[in-house]
């Protein structure tokens, strides 16, 4: 029986030992556990603190951006505003280029014309000069003549004269003079010069003027010569092809055409032969 009791101590001694180990274990744990906790607390707060930061760091980039961006319309709107005045500027001086290379064909034209004129008129003085000469040698003759017909007369016995033709002169601008007996006439009409051109071919012309800045051409065939908006024409020294353009804008007499090829510009000169390319 004392035996029995012992046990039971002993078992409850042990008993209440596993107990305080296993409390001790156990508060030792929920120690450690709210340590951790404290430490996952403050790293919370650490990290709330942070992304506080990180969204008002983010307001201030957002702002910024906002900013950056209003900066970017106002820049393309100016970018859009200076691209169509250099259009415009691309355009006058376009239209500025092929007035004054109208006015320079019509200035080639009119010395063209001069120059004839004056040709003619060099010729015509040649002519005229070599008319002059021809009547006076007629009239010479003609007095010649009446001076015969005034001794034949003197001299006939037999109360017949003799009748000799006219001598009449028509003097005309010519260069080359004929003279025809007719019925007793002598006549000198004059038959007047002719000068044959020949015609440019269709479709082929030259380059007027030469814009490097715009790079653009002005060539003198325009609308009544056939020419269309979108057409190509190659360019050539000589027989040496120099390279293409394409025509952007047209007129009557002439057109602005573009570089196919940028460093055609450097190549070309003012007179270079233009010929519509085939399509």
């Amino acid at each position: 029986m004392e035996g029995k009791i012992k046990t039971s101590i002993l078992l409850l001694i042990v008993l209440i030992i596993i107990s305080l180990a296993l409390a001790g274990s156990v508060l030792f744990l929920l120690q450690k556990e709210k340590t951790r906790s404290l430490s996952l607390q403050q790293q919370l707060e650490e990290t709330t603190t942070r992304l506080k930061m990180t969204e008002a760091r983010l307001d201030d980039s957002k702002k910024v951006a906002a900013g950056l961006d209003s900066k970017l319309k106002e820049a393309s709107a100016k970018i859009d505003k200076l691209t169509n005045e250099v259009a415009e500027e691309k355009s006058a001086k376009e239209e500025a280029l092929i007035q004054a290379g109208q006015l320079k064909a019509d200035l080639e034209r009119q010395k063209g014309v001069k120059a004839d004129l004056e040709s003619k008129l060099t010729q015509a003085q040649r002519d005229v000069a070599k008319a002059q000469g021809q009547v006076k040698d007629l009239s010479s003759k003609k007095d010649d003549l009446e001076k015969k017909v005034k001794d034949l007369e003197a001299r006939s016995t037999q109360g017949q004269g003799v009748e000799l033709g006219t001598v009449v002169v028509t003097p005309e601008a010519a260069t080359t003079a004929v003279t025809a007996p007719v019925a007793g006439k002598t006549t000198v009409r004059a038959i007047s010069d002719t000068t044959v051109r020949n015609p440019t071919p269709a479709g082929e012309g030259k380059v007027l003027v030469i814009n490097g800045e715009y790079n653009f051409a002005v060539i003198n065939l325009g609308s009544k010569d056939g020419v269309e908006l979108g057409q190509v024409y190659s360019i050539y020294r000589g027989n040496k092809y120099i390279g293409d353009v394409k025509v952007e804008k047209v007129h009557d007499s002439m057109a602005a055409a573009g570089f196919l090829n940028p460093d055609t510009k450097d190549k070309v000169t003012e007179g270079d032969k233009v010929v519509r390319k085939s399509k």
